[in-house]
């Protein structure tokens, strides 16, 4: 596979990465930038909630590294590892990235990490089934849809899995974390810098098999201004639903508390209500112009409860989730809706 900075002249993987988002999308860039991919592994008893966060950080040519983050779901430790940015490489064709003896991609991945200075020593291997993933169209290469033609995003998005079966384990600190029969989700993201505020989570652990749901609201800067924009991407019923800024779905309510926060949003099919509650949160490093500086709360260990109303108004879903992911970050006055 190529190393950083080899090939993004050649215009196949020029086109390629456009509509496939999940692929290593910065193979060009020399300053100023970040890209990393967010995997979230459950085990089939809810005992091991891990995520594993590989990615990149580029400052300026003398000020660039390779990461690896995780954060215990069940303890909000976090740990945050880098790596020369000369270990990390990538598939132009497939979605394949690599940090030295580490490797990610659409099947899985594998972890071999032994660091003194984090304190964290992980081996093991954990493969993906059933992948569900977005479909890509000649208008809509992601989750993002014609918003990811602007050059000038500060931030992009990326979805990799909505769900997907787990198999296998992970050696944690003298661990073991047995993730067989277990679910995962995968996303990524990839520009400059995180926005200066926004909501995320996302949840697929409810009674019914197969539901999947991940929200995000951000204030997001537009040439001299900025403007809220919203995504969210439910798996339901077997189909992928898209509700967005740029599909015409609107959220008609957005309230918070110390302890929760409450979404409202429909469009033309559906009506989706949301309610999400905090539980414990570990700190994850976010980019700031490509650095790694910034500090944010993540759970993953939230829950919610998700209730769906077709456009007659009938409530056809509605159930809790638990292990759900959960982000509320910046000044919430940001977000007006």
């Amino acid at each position: 596979m190529p190393k950083l900075q080899s090939s993004d002249h050649q215009t196949f993987y020029r086109l390629l990465k456009t509509w496939n988002p999940v692929l290593f999308q910065g193979g060009n860039k020399k300053s100023r930038y970040f890209e990393g991919w967010y995997f979230k592994n459950v085990s089939a008893n809810g005992e091991f909630i891990w995520s594993v966060i590989p990615g990149i950080s580029i400052v300026d040519k003398n000020h660039a590294h390779a990461f690896i983050q995780l954060i215990n779901g069940k303890t909000a430790e976090t740990y945050y590892v880098s790596f020369p940015i000369e270990e990390f490489t990538f598939s132009e064709r497939n979605f394949e990235a690599s940090i030295g003896k580490n490797h990610f991609s659409y099947d899985g991945f594998i972890l071999d990490i032994d660091d003194k200075n984090s304190g964290l020593c992980v081996k093991g291997q954990v493969r993906f089934d059933a992948v569900q993933r977005l479909k890509s169209t000649l208008l809509n290469p992601g989750i993002m849809g014609w918003y990811s033609f602007m050059p000038f995003m500060e931030c992009y998005h990326g979805l990799v899995s909505m769900n997907h079966v787990l198999t296998g384990s992970l050696k944690i600190n003298n661990q073991t974390c047995n993730f067989t029969g277990g679910r995962g989700y995968s996303e990524k993201d990839w520009g400059r810098s995180m926005p200066s505020a926004w909501i995320w989570l996302q949840c697929n652990h409810f009674e019914t098999p197969g539901v999947s749901i991940m929200f995000s609201v951000a204030k997001i800067p537009f040439f001299r201004n900025d403007f809220t924009g919203f995504l969210c991407v439910l798996l339901f019923e077997g189909k992928i639903h898209r509700f967005a800024t740029y599909t015409g779905a609107k959220i008609s309510c957005i309230r918070l508390d110390e302890e929760s926060v409450f979404i409202f949003l429909n469009d033309n099919k559906f009506t989706v209500g949301i309610t999400a509650r905090r539980a414990g949160h570990g700190l994850l490093a976010a980019p700031v112009n490509g650095a790694m500086d910034r500090r944010i709360a993540e759970s993953i260990d939230a829950t919610i409860i998700l209730k769906i109303s077709d456009k007659h108004g009938n409530l056809i879903f509605d159930e809790n989730g638990i292990y759900a992911g959960l982000e509320l970050v910046g000044d919430m006055k940001d977000l007006p809706v």
